[in-house]
Formats: C-alpha cells, structure tokens, sequence
C-alpha cells in the first residue's frame, strides 16, 4: 500500500529526505551535509555532484527504515538562486555558484543600465540585486568566455536533482522563477532577458506548474537510492515557497518566518505586486504569488558572534539557554546599543549589496551578553520595518506569524519577534516545513487530494503561540524609529568601505 509521500530538502548546507502520511505526521529520515566552498571573497561556490551524492545517500538512509514500496511519489524543495552549469550528461563545467555569492555586483549596474531596472523588476518580482542568477550568468559570460559557451544547460538545484533521478531536464515554477530570468506572470523563461544574454530557451529546463509530474526514477537511480525504479516525481520549488505551504501560510492574514541562516518571511497574495519593500515570487500552491522579505543574516550571524566572542563552545549543552537568561535581564534596547545586521549586504527595502553590519552606541559597560542581545533585537526590528513596509503598501494584513528553522526554538527570539512586531507568533511542530511542503505537492501529485491547498490543510501541523506584549509596544516602537535611520545615515560610508576592502585585496595579492 502507498501510503507515504517524499520530501526532498536540497538546502545549502545537507539534503532531507523525509517520508510523511497522508495526515502530515512525521515517518522517518535521511540526512546528509553538502559541502559548501569559499574560494575567495565574496565568492560560495558548490559541485554539483555533490548535491547528487548527498541526496541519495539521505534517500538510501530513508529507504532503509521504510519500505519503498510504500512511497506514492516524490517532490524536491531546493535551495534558490543558485546555478550549475553543466554539460548533456550531467557533469560539471565549472563549479555551481551559490545564492550566497556577491562577484555580481558590476552586472547589476549593467542590466538595470542596458535593460532597466524597472523592466526587469516587473518581468522578474525582484529588484536589481547581487541574489538572482540572471547577473552571474552576465558575469560569467564576461568572464569565463568559454565556461559559458561550453555549458550545455543552466540549472537550478531542483533540475539537476530531477535529471539524476529520471534522466529528464525538468523542474517547477518557483525552482525557475528565483533564478531572475523566469517571467513571473506568463509563467515562462523571459525572451528580453534570455536575448540579452544571448541564451535559447533550450539551455533551460522545462518549468511546469507545482504537483505536476515531471519524470519517474530510473533503475540506475533506483539502485543508487532504494526507491522503486518508476517512482513518480512531482514538480516541487524553492525551499522558502514550500516553507510557506508547509505552515499553510496560504492566505493573507498568516506569515511564514524561517528564523533560518537566513531571515526569511513571506505572506501570500492573490495579486502579482511588485515594490521594493518584498521580492515576488510564484506561490507553491500554483495560484498567487509570495510577497517575501529576506535578512540575509540570521543564525549564521548569531553562530559567526558566539563562535568569536563568547567564551565556551556553542555545541556544550545548555551553551545558548544559558546566554538566552542573562540577555532576557538585560532592558530593551541593550543599554544604549543598537545592530545593523546586515553582514552580508542588504536586501529590502534598501538593495544594496555593499550594506554592512555595525553596532552603534558601544561603551565600556557594554559587555558581549549585551551584543547577543542587540544581535536579535536588531534582526527583529528589520522584521517589524519588513512586514510593516508590506502591510502599508498592500493593505493586506497580518495577524500571525508561523515560525520556523532553528531560531524558532529560542524563547527569547521569538518572543522579541512578537513584542517588536506587535503579531502573534505560532511555533509550528516541525522545523523541517520545507520538506513537510514538498511532500504536500507530492500527495496532490499522487492523487490523495483535489488541490495543493487541500493538501496543505490535511498535512499541515499543530502551533504553539506566543502572544505580544502590549506593555512594550511604545518602547519597541521608540526603538524601531532609531533602527530606521541607521542605513540610510551609512550607506555612502559602507559603500566606499567594501570598494576600499576590493581595491586592497587586489593590491595585496599583486
């Protein structure tokens, strides 16, 4: 009997492979780590084969505590804007380059010159900036001639994971619309964008709206994986889309948040609107669109401090409990100091990939709890200007987030993030929602329900919420007005610091 469906997390750092009933619970697990390469600054890059490597080993872990018999079919979550470039049979032209990378910074500046700004923001939901592959596809062909010419197809993570299982070129929707080339109304690869670049259609995988079945395994990956050979494999998407169906963050009244590396939070909207204040994307249940915004820097800039300044390792037990309790004694405001967090440049509403972290009001009685402290309100505070930049210009309103990753299970996180943004925050029973949405799609493909939004009502989990305290209000929003002008008071002073910090490392490497 066929009574499980597959989730497959592809995320930055290792690849999920979850099995889920037809009601959403929990069945069983593979993971495996991707490793992620830093050659130079500014630059994260990854083989693709290790996306490949690491996705069927979580698979064969998988299969090896359920019967494959049992799986009904699979969809793919992905990490987003990120490319490979590959040949027909699969193999690396040069390494993928990661979402995390900035050596775009030129070609921004050049589309939004030679195409317009405004042109590609309407065609793609997102503002000129370093994060969609459309620029480092420009970047490449101006500066690794042949690398270019020699790749046969431009693939987004879910695309290649696809083509290793089925042999078939193929991914979602929302895989192809993050790359930034992808027509988010018409639903289709852009001709504008694709003719700049000098690019056909055919360098591309075949996009196909979300549930729909876009290939079955082959014997080989079969063998590789413990699946079924013909195992059904449905049209999943981006990992922060599927994060939002995995909460059922399907109307307008709820937010997803993934208190992840990143910050990331999107609401639905039945209208494709654009604006600075979100990027716009296509929503996982194939009708609307996400409006999301994103803090680049989220636990990895908690992790990148404690693992600098706070004595003792960060894996003992009780080392972030402990910290959490003296940084909850602290008042409001960290004594006096305020972070930027912006330590891998800035996405809404500013786009600027130059925007630095800094902490301002730093004094002699400051110590690194009060740092901690000032960290998270700091990424709060960008959450409250975030969603209150998306309420105002849309009219939508929303009451609740639904948290999700890592940052979910800090007390003291989430309940700052409720207090600054005066919204109830739901703590979702699972932290693997991006496999859990996945696995909606795969259900829908399967044919257990009507619709994508059925499933996501079916599968969906259980919440824990936590409630704003109306007696900080004021003082959050004191403290909000302070936070909004410390960008705009930098941004020529960051941007003449990371030119200085090129010019020096190109100075000192000649």
């Amino acid at each position: 009997m066929k009574d499980i469906v597959v989730g497959i997390d592809s995320s930055t750092q290792s690849t999920k492979a979850i099995a889920w009933t037809k009601t959403g619970e929990f069945v069983a697990e593979g993971r495996c780590p991707i490793d992620l390469l830093n050659p130079q600054l500014y630059r994260f890059e990854q083989n693709s084969r290790d996306w490949w490597d690491s996705c069927r080993v979580a698979l064969r872990q998988l299969t090896e505590q359920v019967k494959s018999e049992r799986i009904a079919g699979i969809s793919i979550s992905n990490q987003r804007e990120t490319v490979a470039f590959v040949d027909e049979g699969g193999q690396d032209i040069r390494p993928a380059i990661v979402w995390l990378d900035e050596r775009s910074r030129k070609q921004v500046e050049e589309l939004a010159l030679n195409i317009g700004a405004d042109i590609i923001h309407d065609i793609t939901g997102r503002p000129s900036d370093i994060t969609p592959v459309l620029y480092r596809l420009v970047w490449l062909k101006e500066n690794e001639p042949q690398a270019f010419s020699n790749t046969k197809f431009f693939v987004d993570v879910q695309a290649y994971l696809v083509f290793q299982l089925s042999g078939q070129w193929n991914t979602g929707w929302f895989s192809a619309d993050p790359m930034g080339y992808f027509n988010i109304r018409k639903k289709k690869y852009s001709s504008k964008l694709l003719n700049y670049m000098g690019l056909s259609v055919d360098r591309f995988p075949q996009a196909f709206a979300p549930g729909t079945k876009i290939g079955s395994t082959t014997g080989e990956a079969a063998r590789q994986t413990g699946l079924l050979p013909d195992t059904p494999i449905f049209a999943g998407g981006g990992d922060g889309q599927c994060a939002g169906l995995g909460t059922a963050c399907i109307t307008s009244d709820q937010a997803y948040i993934n208190l992840g590396t990143a910050v990331v939070s999107g609401v639905w909207s039945p209208q494709c609107l654009n604006s600075k204040a979100w990027r716009t994307e296509i929503a996982a249940t194939g009708d609307g669109y996400i409006l999301e915004t994103c803090l680049r820097s989220g636990a990895f800039l908690i992790n990148w401090f404690v693992d600098q300044f706070v004595p003792g390792e960060r894996s003992e037990k009780g080392f972030f409990k402990k910290l959490e309790q003296e940084a909850q004694n602290l008042p409001i405001g960290s004594d006096g100091l305020i972070t930027l967090p912006y330590w891998s440049g800035v996405m809404n509403p500013h786009w600027n990939p130059n925007g630095r972290g800094c902490f301002i009001g730093l004094g002699g009685d400051h110590t690194p709890v009060h740092l901690y402290r000032s960290i998270l309100e700091g990424m709060c505070l960008d959450q409250a200007q975030a969603t209150a930049g998306v309420e105002n210009e849309t009219g939508l309103q929303v009451e609740r987030f639904v948290a999700i990753g890592g940052g979910a299970s800090s007390p003291l996180w989430t309940q700052m993030l409720a207090d600054s943004t005066g919204k109830r925050v739901a703590i979702s029973e699972t932290v693997e929602a991006s496999a859990l949405g996945a696995a909606m799609i795969a259900g829908y493909g399967a044919g257990w329900f009507e619709s994508i939004r059925e499933a996501a009502e079916s599968m969906s989990g259980e919440t824990t919420a936590i409630e704003p305290n109306p007696k900080f209000r004021q003082t959050w929003n004191e403290l909000l007005e302070i936070y909004r002008q410390i960008f705009p008071d930098n941004e020529k002073t960051f941007n003449s610091l990371v030119d200085f910090a090129v010019k020096s490392t190109i100075v000192h490497k000649t």
